[in-house]
């Protein structure tokens, strides 16, 4: 099973011709793919799937999104981090 993970926008570059950006998930900071979501910038909450941005949303929704995911471990587990 793979999971959509939301994160915040912190920081945006291009790579190669491809819009990429630094990606907070509550603590965790990984680079993604933001080709998908031209309309994305800096603050925004994006849904991370396999290191792509696929889709925004809104401030509320993600934050409840990650807690959920603090509440089950899932969010570290699903980004190859080991605690």
């Amino acid at each position: 099973m793979c999971l959509g993970i939301p994160g915040k926008i912190t920081q945006t570059w291009e790579a190669n011709g491809m819009r990429m950006g630094k990606v907070d998930f509550g603590g965790v900071v990984k680079d993604a793919c933001l080709a998908y979501v031209p309309e994305a910038e800096v603050g925004d909450y994006v849904i991370i799937h396999v290191g792509f941005a696929i889709s925004r949303l809104d401030e509320d929704e993600a934050l409840r999104t990650l807690e959920l995911f603090r509440e089950i471990d899932a969010v570290g587990q699903e980004l190859g981090e080991t605690g």
